[in-house]
């Protein structure tokens, strides 16, 4: 049986590369093949449907038209949850007093890399601070199939945006995201669907109890880094997270971001090694899944966090 399986799963990874290498109509493709052989196989069969179409050797050399991936991908991602990741944002970078009502370039970079590195967060409780419109954080969700997902933003606007784009991607909404997250082996929640929160999150006044309630194995945080005082702000805030965290293993955090200044990412790499916050810089992917300028330089640290990093501010 597990035989006949693998042949099925090697024809239809067979079937998607040879419509995508020609660029036939998305129509032509096995799809609802694909929805069967997904209730036995999970999220791992997406991904090696990536490797065998837009991450092909010959699409990297030669990549199709960037409307025809992206709609390859928006019928592929909705596959898992019957959802496509869809979001309603705004059409002006800054909006209400802020800019966390658009999806910037990190964000997306930072959702390629999840996908192509799904174990980072599967079984695992994510925390993302300032989340924006929330582009990572569903791409996530419905990929990487994590055990919890807090959303966190400090803007009322940005927050109930990110409310409405959950539900718009049917995935439940927890109503309180300061309910202590359970233990794995003591969650009865169903496992394919994270428990999902939004958070209100001033770093500046984020209390040690607040966080901990979190109880996080990873952060991640997009495209956070565009003045002195948030930079500040955001290393205060992962000193405060990897303190409360006591006896437990301190969360890596995963911080993307696009180079515009960069003095200003210097900063940021000096204020955490003042504090002793270990950082190494991610490996580039080349692979392009969503669209974003090309001419932009985004990268993504690793920062390791300690339970006894230096708190306090140098005088």
């Amino acid at each position: 049986m597990a035989r006949e399986e693998n042949v099925n799963s090697a024809r239809l990874l067979r079937s998607f590369e040879r419509r995508f290498l020609a660029t036939r109509g998305l129509r032509s493709f096995p799809w609802q093949s694909l929805e069967e052989k997904l209730r036995d196989s999970g999220s791992e069969l997406l991904l090696d449907i990536l490797q065998k179409t837009v991450k092909h050797p010959l699409c990297v050399k030669h990549p199709p038209s960037v409307k025809y991936v992206r709609c390859f991908l928006s019928e592929l991602i909705r596959k898992p949850s019957g959802d496509s990741v869809t979001l309603s944002e705004s059409t002006a970078i800054v909006s209400h007093g802020t800019t966390g009502l658009v999806t910037w370039n990190a964000a997306l970079y930072l959702a390629e890399w999840a996908i192509e590195n799904p174990a980072v967060f599967t079984h695992r409780t994510v925390l993302e601070l300032g989340s924006g419109a929330g582009f990572t954080g569903l791409a996530i969700c419905k990929m990487c199939r994590p055990r919890a997902y807090v959303f966190s933003d400090c803007h009322s606007r940005v927050l109930k945006q990110l409310q409405g784009n959950i539900l718009l991607n049917s995935l439940s909404l927890e109503p309180d995201a300061t309910t202590p997250m359970q233990h794995q082996g003591h969650d009865t929640h169903n496992s394919e669907s994270p428990r999902v929160t939004v958070a209100l999150l001033d770093w500046d006044t984020a209390t040690a109890p607040q966080l901990a309630a979190f109880q996080p194995d990873i952060v991640i945080a997009a495209d956070v880094l565009y003045c002195p005082e948030t930079i500040l702000s955001l290393v205060g805030l992962l000193q405060r997270l990897s303190a409360c965290q006591k006896d437990q293993r301190a969360p890596d955090a995963y911080v993307a971001f696009t180079i515009r200044n960069p003095e200003t990412c210097q900063m940021f790499t000096t204020e955490l090694g003042r504090v002793g916050i270990p950082w190494e810089a991610v490996p580039r992917h080349d692979q392009k899944l969503f669209p974003y300028e090309e001419h932009s330089e985004t990268t993504i640290l690793k920062l390791t966090l300690q339970v006894h990093t230096r708190l306090g501010r140098s005088p």
